[in-house]
């Protein structure tokens, strides 16, 4: 009797966790799908018809963000030695 519940409880739990597996598969693709059409029909592109830049990285020029970085990890090591 034991072992009837036991194998039944074993089969259940199978079950439900390849469906689990299923369905948490399916999400991630169905997620890569859209994330590719998005991309693909919604890119937005500057003049020249290329994809644009990283929102921000025009704004600072690259020798002032690298002294910035520097500065901040500077920072951080002096009050977490």
């Amino acid at each position: 009797m034991h072992g009837k519940i036991i194998t039944q409880g074993m089969e259940l739990m199978t079950y439900g966790m390849c469906t689990v597996v299923a369905f948490l598969a399916l999400l991630v693709l169905v997620t890569v799908v859209m994330s590719a059409l998005i991309t693909r029909h919604f890119a937005e592109t500057n003049a020249a018809g290329e994809p644009r830049s990283i929102v921000g990285a025009d704004i600072i020029p690259k020798e002032q963000l690298v002294a910035l970085i520097t500065a901040g990890v500077h920072q951080h090591r002096r009050k977490n030695p």
